[in-house]
């Protein structure tokens, strides 16, 4: 347990706005997107698993009551002498998951039991809600789109809630949703600064879930133009694009569809390190997580529906097509018909049954019109019957 300083006030300094550093986006492949964390066989219980390519750790320390806030920026070896004074909320944001070391340290001062240290370090865990004697752990999943409005970031958040304190674990430094409650500490709006701890983690994971729907916004957008291009231009290109779009809804839903399950665990198991006024506000979130959840399964939905009118429209196209060949086809036979039989040129000299237009003066031309009258009458009678009215 971190230890507390009776005699001590929060630190005079405001809360400034973090610095904005280049966006980078992380390497991920499908199996950080698609599956969980498992353990190698053998592993003991507690091996922290970094993974390859994580950003450095980064310690960010925000103080706040209801007189006054700081946010500063703190080395691994201040974290015991800094933290978690008396009569005010210390929230330690650990940003990056590259630093054992940094990490190993943050659980030795926060006396963190080493699966707990285990489920926030070895990415990723499948939301959840575990209780310790003195501490809460809650594992989530956070979704950020990117700054192109192509696509998300989807990234593990874990939350160690302490009596005084808040310890948030993100795998990346650059991209979370917790900008708006920063900036109600910040300019103490609302009832953060006159709340615990427990409330601050309430609002970091309604900030989460509030955090799903401008993503679902982009993937709204998706779906409409891909709706417009399956009807007016199907191509081979939108094929992939329909499986991207199902690919990324079915991650979506696998982050989203646990988290139902641990809100609703909150909003019912009573805890000391919860009180009862913010436990009223978790049934709240889950309405959110609910709606979240019915739109990204409405999304599914109109994706997987999507396959069926492009390949409609790929059908009703190539009818289209067959169509159109057809007619032209179609008229074209008799005209081929009456050329093949003037085409044997048999001899007049022999008999006078042998084609005698052949010695007409106005054979030829006779023989056009009567072709091109031919192909005029077939195009009319088309007309009459309404083939041409569908005809792209």
């Amino acid at each position: 347990m971190p230890t507390e300083k009776p005699n001590q006030k929060p630190s005079q300094t405001l809360i400034q706005k973090p610095i904005q550093r280049p966006i980078q986006k992380p390497n991920q492949n499908s199996k950080a997107y698609m599956e969980y964390h498992y353990d190698t066989v053998g592993a003991t219980p507690g091996t922290l698993f970094i993974g390859e390519g994580a950003a450095p750790s980064e310690l960010v320390l925000i103080e706040y009551s209801s007189d006054e806030a700081s946010r500063r920026s703190i080395d691994i070896s201040q974290l015991e002498s800094s933290c978690f004074e008396s009569g005010a909320v210390s929230w330690l944001d650990v940003q990056g998951l590259g630093s054992e070391s940094v990490l190993q340290q943050v659980g030795d001062t926060f006396n963190l039991h080493r699966l707990i240290l285990e489920d926030i370090v070895n990415v990723p865990q499948r939301p959840k809600v575990e209780h310790y004697d003195d501490q809460l752990l809650i594992i989530a999943r956070m979704v950020t789109p990117y700054p192109n409005g192509r696509g998300f970031y989807n990234e593990q958040v874990g939350f160690i809630l302490g009596h005084h304190y808040l310890l948030t674990v993100q795998e990346e430094p650059e991209l979370d949703c917790f900008e708006p409650v920063r900036d109600r500490i910040r300019h103490s709006r609302g009832q953060i600064r006159q709340s615990g701890a427990d409330y601050l983690a309430y609002a970091l994971l309604d900030a989460i879930i509030d955090g799903f729907f401008p993503v679902l916004e982009n993937f709204g957008e998706v779906i409409e133009a891909l709706e417009e291009e399956v009807v007016r231009n199907p191509t081979r290109a939108t094929v992939t694009k329909i499986y991207r779009l199902r690919r990324d809804l079915a991650i979506l839903r696998r982050a989203i569809w646990p988290q139902r399950a641990m809100i609703n665990q909150l909003a019912r198991d009573s805890s000391t390190l919860i009180s009862t006024d913010v436990q009223m506000h978790w049934q709240d979130c889950y309405d959110h997580v609910v709606q979240v959840l019915d739109i990204v399964e409405s999304y599914r939905e109109l994706s997987s529906g999507l396959m069926d009118v492009y390949l409609s429209s790929v059908s009703n196209r190539m009818n289209e097509i067959m169509k159109v060949l057809t007619i032209i086809s179609t008229i074209f036979i008799p005209l081929s018909f009456v050329a093949g039989v003037y085409g044997m040129n048999f001899d007049t000299q022999a008999s006078r049954w042998n084609m005698p237009e052949l010695g007409w003066i106005y054979g030829y031309p006779a023989c056009l019109l009567g072709m091109g009258a031919i192909a005029g009458a077939l195009v009319m009678f088309f007309w009459h019957k309404g083939w041409f009215r569908d005809v792209s």
